[in-house]
């Protein structure tokens, strides 16, 4: 049995230690790793759910039926990502804004109805990534309180390892191989963590590492065998080569461009409903507007599998450079014609599945999903009274 140390012995010595920037001796290089080296990962296929993924459990989705989990296992997949908002699973006053007091009131009973969700997937054979899609200090959809950042503050940083902490101690005795601990969903770097409209920028490189040092150590004093993804920077787009050495595989984001997989997405564009038809492949034309001047320019995005092939290069070389890669969130909003979605989300399967990189679709049921997706150009079959994409499953199944 591993050596263990109290929640608040761990907190307090790691968080500290992580400033000082100096984890590879702690977990373990991987830069002497020869290109050309197999994934560390495994090809992990599979869904996105998305139980817990609202703040507040009054407007949860309803729980994923086991019926969706062996419907998963039956069609060959095996894994799942919960993307969970921490609030979730708080005991506090949800009509005041999140306190730093509040963030540590944990709530038993949602964290049942998590380990519910786990112990049913578990049950058929599909692994499980928990991932703090709005962990204490940052989320990427922002836009509500947060009292304070996880990439400046000490005390976020502190809040965000008690967390991991406390999951990896629920799981500590789980094998590798049925978990593992997404740290924080698609970073990047707010002036102001409550504005959804404050410029992003990417999170510095010293930076993430000190945030992922600190929470994979939280993760690991549970047990050293706990295996740790850390997104992508820019929100999921971007290597982080400053943490290579650490032992963190990380994740990379099947979106791009957002032109094919976000059309007409307002949260994604201003002026989404003006976007003009998506092609693929193929010549886009896109209009700009200087928001201090209004004034409109045009440009023309060429569109192609080499577009692809550049985006995913830096995953793949720094897959072959020994860290395990993962594609943790995939797929098209349901207004991109099907035609062009499939013909572009085909590609991006063929990159990832020839470098053997596993994936998530974003999600299982629902606009992004392979059911009741809302397409109005789809010829759904019916599926024990859901709606199937079946052209969908099949190209999933392919890859």
């Amino acid at each position: 049995m591993p050596h263990r140390i109290n929640r608040r012995q761990f907190i307090q010595t790691s968080t500290v230690a992580g400033l000082g920037l100096a984890g590879g001796a702690l977990f373990g290089a991987t830069a002497g790793a020869q290109p050309g080296a197999k994934n560390k990962l495994p090809r992990w296929r599979g869904f996105n759910l998305l139980d817990f993924f609202s703040p507040d459990p009054q407007h949860q989705r309803p729980a994923t039926p086991e019926d969706h989990l062996r419907w998963i296992a039956d069609w060959g997949f095996d894994f799942v990502r919960l993307p969970m908002a921490y609030p979730y699973y708080l005991d506090i006053d949800r009509t005041k804004p999140v306190t730093p007091e509040d963030v540590r009131r944990i709530d038993p009973r949602r964290v049942d109805e998590i380990d519910r969700l786990v112990t049913l997937a578990h049950k058929h054979g599909l692994h499980v990534s928990l991932n703090l899609h709005r962990a204490p200090g940052y989320c990427v959809n922002a836009g509500f309180h947060e009292p304070f950042n996880l990439w400046r503050d000490q005390a976020a940083l502190d809040a965000f390892c008690f967390h991991w902490n406390l999951w990896a101690e629920r799981y500590r005795h789980v094998s590798p191989d049925r978990i593992s601990f997404d740290l924080v969903n698609e970073p990047g770097m707010r002036e102001d963590m409550n504005d959804q409209h404050s410029p992003r920028s990417s999170v510095p490189g010293a930076v993430y590492r000190r945030v992922a040092w600190a929470a994979a150590g939280a993760i690991r004093a549970a047990n050293p065998a706990h295996r740790v993804i850390a997104d992508g920077n820019d929100t999921g787009s971007s290597v982080i080569p400053e943490i290579e050495d650490l032992d963190i595989a990380q994740s990379c984001r099947g979106y791009h461009p957002a032109l094919i997989s976000h059309f007409k997405a307002p949260w994604a564009f201003k002026d989404a409903e003006h976007m003009p038809e998506p092609r693929w492949p193929g010549d886009m034309e896109v209009r700009d507007v200087d928001p201090a001047t209004g004034r409109v320019t045009v440009r023309t995005v060429k569109l192609s599998r080499a577009m692809l092939e550049d985006f995913y290069r830096p995953w793949i070389e720094m897959m072959q450079r020994g860290v395990g890669v993962h594609c943790g969130e995939c797929g098209c909003w349901t207004k991109t014609p099907h035609a062009v979605f499939l013909a572009w989300f085909g590609d991006v399967l063929d990159i990832l599945t020839t470098h053997g990189i596993g994936y998530a679709l974003w999600e299982f049921s629902g606009d992004f999903g392979v059911l009741n997706s809302n397409r109005a150009d789809v010829a759904y079959e019916d599926w024990h009274g859901q709606k199937l994409d079946r052209r969908l499953l099949d190209l999933l199944r392919k890859h």
